[in-house]
């Protein structure tokens, strides 16, 4: 692996996410304590996916840019020449996918068991997981500027 702290990051927090939302009534009683610890996690994957690990392990990164207009577009870059290896880009890929799969699953348990309170959290959880795999299926379908560098 050519970016081993990058491969580590990229999973680290988004299985700890899911380890804790799995385990956290067994670690504790405050559920403002799990919501906000989960929450945390989903919210660091997603900084660290989205600008960090996209780069270095796909050589693709996007972002949302808001004009003067107050009119929001979707930017989507893609670098022509790799620098990683096969492994790292599917890590990437697998972790990226496999997750969204996952919070989704946690979502109909979360319904069917009728533990209602955890379902913003889920809903949050598919929402950060999935907008990082949408910019990213649209940077390997559509980029059409290169990263200057990385």
């Amino acid at each position: 692996l050519r970016h081993p702290l990058a491969t580590f990051f990229h999973l680290f927090f988004r299985v700890s996410a899911i380890i804790t939302y799995l385990f956290c009534d067994w670690f504790s009683n405050s559920f403002v304590a799990c919501f906000v610890t989960i929450l945390l996690l989903l919210s660091f994957d997603f900084w660290s996916v989205k600008n960090v690990t996209g780069r270095l392990l796909v050589g693709l990164r996007w972002w949302n840019q808001i004009d003067e207009d107050g009119k929001s577009h979707w930017v989507f870059e893609a670098k022509r020449v790799t620098v990683s290896t096969e492994a790292e880009a599917r890590i990437f890929w697998l972790g990226l996918i496999i997750c969204p799969v996952i919070w989704t699953v946690f979502l109909f348990s979360t319904l069917f068991s009728l533990k209602l309170k955890w379902l913003a959290l889920v809903i949050a959880g598919i929402s950060l997981q999935t907008a990082n795999l949408y910019g990213y299926i649209y940077c390997k379908l559509g980029g059409q500027t290169s990263i200057s560098g990385v």
